[in-house]
């Protein structure tokens, strides 16, 4: 299994929409809240060079967004 990070916010619509194809497909995730965190979104920022949730880092690679394709294809599914 890959590892796979998510950074989120509880309010985020894509987040969960992430979260419920992660579900669906029964990938591991660890999951960072950027709303309370504040290292975890100094990280995310780092990573992604963006403010906006969610940022996926599966294996390096990073997504922004829900791009269901692309998460797809990284994870082989």
């Amino acid at each position: 299994m890959k590892k796979v990070t998510i950074y989120s916010t509880p309010s985020c619509t894509y987040c969960k929409m992430t979260k419920d194809y992660f579900a669906e497909n029964s990938v591991e995730y660890t999951e960072h809240d950027v709303s309370t965190d504040e290292a975890m979104r100094n990280e995310m920022v780092e990573k992604s060079g963006q403010m906006g949730v969610p940022v996926l880092d599966i294996e390096g690679e990073i997504i922004v967004g829900f791009d269901e394709p692309k998460i797809k294809e990284l994870l082989e599914l």
